[in-house]
């Protein structure tokens, strides 16, 4: 992999993983229209999202260092019991978090021969890409929208976790599996969206550890120089979308999404029918 397709690749991570589109469907997809580069692989997949999730830990910095340490000052007396209201919701919120990651550390263990292979078929991607705007559509345009971060439950928590080990099949989004599950349960669009990036933190920085140590962070394909020009560009392009991406939804619907993942996968199918892309 060159410099050039490095940047390329990582602007595209930086530009989808907090939007409910797939980030790993497009590094997959754009990977693929490089005929000197073809699918980046799944270690570059994972570990060019620690940028994206550097940028979630910066940006929400003063939350997360707030959440840990009223999660630890629990410990000793059992959870939020003598503690303030600020404290017991952050308390919980450290717990949902950690129990929200369970699920997709045990699938991501138990399919990884599925993950590096047949989940990477462009044709599943597509089908994945319409299905799930579909839900999303669905769940942003009937959901009661009325819950906020305060009134999350360790069993939403845990509900939340399973929605996003769903982006192990690229096409899913992690963020667009946690949000439209998180809408369905009567969250805000704000609140939906929060959740699913505290709840990838762990998920996905665990991830590209795991392959660095596993795989020594190269892809087939992915040298360790362009693999960290990529990651960089990740993050800073990352976090400008996050900034982005909270604002809009404050006033606008998902609904260019949803249209945005149909015409997405109407494009691939037609680009597989017509061999320009290789669906595995």
């Amino acid at each position: 992999m060159g410099f050039l397709e490095a940047i390329i690749l990582g602007l595209v991570q930086g530009l989808t993983e907090f939007l409910p589109i797939s980030s790993s469907a497009h590094l997959r997809i754009v990977g693929e229209l490089f005929p000197s580069l073809g699918d980046p692989g799944v270690t570059f997949t994972a570990v060019v999202q620690i940028g994206t999730e550097l940028a979630v830990v910066w940006y929400f910095r003063e939350d997360i260092w707030r959440i840990i340490k009223a999660w630890f000052n629990s410990l000793p007396f059992g959870p939020w019991r003598d503690r303030t209201p600020g404290d017991m919701h952050d308390a919980k919120l450290g717990w949902i978090v950690i129990i929200g990651t369970i699920p997709i550390v045990l699938l991501g263990l138990l399919l990884e021969d599925a993950i590096d292979s047949v989940f990477r078929n462009l044709y599943l991607t597509a089908l994945m890409l319409a299905v799930f705007a579909v839900f999303l559509g669905l769940a942003d345009r009937f959901s009661k929208k009325t819950l906020a971060v305060s009134d999350l439950s360790l069993r939403d928590g845990l509900i939340l976790g399973f929605a996003q080990s769903m982006a192990l099949v690229p096409g899913v989004s992690r963020s667009g599996g946690t949000i439209t599950i998180g809408l369905l349960l009567g969250y805000t669009r704000e609140a939906a969206a929060r959740v699913s990036f505290l709840l990838a933190i762990p998920a996905v920085l665990g991830s590209g550890l795991y392959r660095l140590v596993s795989d020594d962070g190269t892809g087939p394909q992915a040298g360790a120089l362009p693999t960290l020009v990529a990651t960089v560009v990740s993050f800073i392009v990352g976090y400008i979308v996050i900034v982005w991406f909270l604002k809009l939804i404050s006033t606008k619907s998902y609904l260019p999404f949803v249209i945005y993942r149909l015409l997405l996968a109407g494009v691939v199918v037609a680009l597989l029918g017509a061999g320009v892309l290789a669906a595995q």
